[in-house]
């Protein structure tokens, strides 16, 4: 039996104690966060025996093998130094880290520790229906990858409060799709080209110093190309669609529904709108990565999910903003040789 500590559990933390209780492998035996209040009555609701205000008791705890950082993104590199100092496995939420520096800085303690399992969250690499697009390439159905197209669209905005500290709509929404073009292309990414602006909240733009829309473009070593758009704002629901184009052939996911009817009337087809909601989209994705984790931990193997992963879609990432910036394609090479 693992026993696990997750440190925040605010809604993310929530998520993956969810997805936790359907292991039967797993005990979750602590929780801690500084905020939450009734941490205490939601620990007992769980039937987890230990909560916490200061995340440390988790770390110095030896009873407990593994952690899961669940908080702040300011906060993870630090938490991540303590845990993998005390020798517990560790599940990351994106980002490591915002700083290039320090997500490499992660890797190396990683990897001088013999056998322990840091995996990055990154969600959508367990979704069914983009696991359907990667094992489509992956056997050749399609051919060689010529074109790839990702859009994602949030239901509404977030607080500007939030926007502020988020690092930016490339680092913190986009950088989902930048992984997902890493995971279904497979190669490195050679360029990228960003545009953006603010279309849906003007005060993203003026008080949290963001975009809320953007469109990149990357092309990998191949050749191949990939599309992405984002939107803060999506009126019909949670928006996630990918296609794959390639010598052979195509193929494409669509969006959850919470059914699938259609109505067919003289005044045209009627569905209902996407799930909307990030949780309610991917929460069968959340059970399969973590179990994955635990996964990695019993077989003494590399987790699906790296910190090399993590630093491939923030460098894509940081490249990104700053092609906003300075309107012009960013070659990986070029922005890479300044770090």
């Amino acid at each position: 039996m693992i026993k696990v500590g997750i440190i925040g559990v605010g809604r993310i933390g929530v998520v993956h104690a969810k997805a936790l209780s359907k292991l039967g492998n797993v005990e979750i035996y602590a929780i801690a966060d500084p905020v939450v209040a009734d941490i205490e009555t939601y620990a007992q609701s769980m039937q987890i025996p230990n909560a916490y205000k200061d995340y440390k008791k988790i770390i110095d705890d030896k009873n407990i093998d593994a952690v899961l950082i669940c908080t702040p993104s300011d906060t993870h590199y630090a938490i991540s130094i303590e845990a993998i100092a005390s020798g517990k496995h560790v599940f990351c939420e994106k980002p490591v880290d915002l700083e290039i520096s320090r997500v490499k800085d992660i890797q190396k303690r990683v990897d001088a520790e013999n056998g322990l399992v840091y995996m990055v969250g990154f969600n959508r690499r367990f979704d069914k229906e983009f696991m359907a697009l990667k094992n489509s390439i992956e056997v050749g159905k399609i051919g060689k990858v010529e074109l790839v197209q990702i859009t994602s669209r949030d239901p509404s905005p977030p607080p500007v409060s939030y926007v502020k500290q988020s690092g930016g709509l490339f680092s913190d929404m986009m950088i989902h799709d930048l992984d997902m073009a890493y995971y279904l292309v497979n190669q490195e990414a050679k360029s990228i080209f960003a545009v953006g602006n603010a279309l849906v909240d003007p005060k993203i733009k003026t008080e949290g110093q963001d975009i809320d829309t953007a469109i990149v473009t990357i092309e990998f070593e191949s050749g191949a190309m990939c599309v992405i758009t984002n939107s803060r704002r999506a009126a019909y629901g949670y928006d996630q669609r990918a296609e794959v184009h390639g010598s052979q052939g195509c193929i494409m996911n669509g969006n959850h529904f919470s059914n699938h009817s259609l109505l067919m009337v003289k005044e045209g087809l009627i569905s209902e709108k996407p799930l909307d909601f990030f949780i309610e989209r991917y929460m069968d994705a959340y059970v399969l990565e973590i179990s994955k984790f635990v996964e990695a931990i019993e077989t003494k193997g590399k987790p699906p999910v790296s910190v090399i992963d993590a630093l491939r879609s923030l460098v894509l990432a940081k490249a990104a903003a700053i092609s906003l910036k300075e309107g012009r394609k960013i070659l990986i090479s070029e922005f890479m040789s300044d770090k």
